[in-house]
Parts: C-alpha cells; structure tokens; sequence
C-alpha cells in the first residue's frame, strides 16, 4: 500500500519535532525515528491498529505520546494527523477533508 501523508499531519510532525528538539538536542530526530516505525509497521499492518471511528483507524507512537490517525482508501493509507495524546481522539476529524 501507499502511504500518504497529508500537509496537516506534516505540520504536525515538524511542530512536534521543533518542540522537541528545543528540549534537548537530538531529542526531535529521536521523535521522527519512532514516528518512522509507526509509518512502516501501519504500511505492513495497515487494518492491525483499533478503528476510532469507522474510517479511521489511530496507532500510537512508542516513546512519545502521540498517536497517528489514518484512513484506508483502496490501496492508499492518508495519514490525516499526528496528534499528542492530550488533545483527544476526535481533533483528527477538523482533517478529514484537509488535502
């Protein structure tokens, strides 16, 4: 299948990162290192991870708590945000349409 992220989740990620390195040096890239895995283990398992709604389904990131919401659309998996935990399973839903 082919992974797409779209340019919201893509923010998320760079904000996410930014914070993090800001934190400690190195700490950010330590970030996208699991959020990596977390892409390559839903490309291999895209239906292994609980549904949060009926067409979207959230992994979580180990390490970090974030989790990465996703929809399957035939042969594409659309990452549609990658959110902090703190901010709640539905914030994905303001994505939904977001190219």
């Amino acid at each position: 299948m082919r992974l797409v992220l779209r340019r919201a989740a893509k923010r998320d990620l760079a904000e996410a990162r930014q914070w993090y390195e800001e934190r400690r040096a190195g700490l950010g890239q330590e970030f996208l290192s699991c959020i990596e895995t977390t892409l390559s283990v839903i490309s291999s398992y895209p239906y292994g991870f609980p549904r949060t709604d009926p067409r979207v389904r959230r992994a979580t990131v180990d390490r970090f708590p974030y989790g990465i919401f996703y929809s399957i659309d035939g042969e594409t998996i659309r990452v549609l945000a990658v959110l902090h935990n703190a901010r709640g399973a539905h914030w994905w839903k303001s994505r939904a349409e977001d190219p």
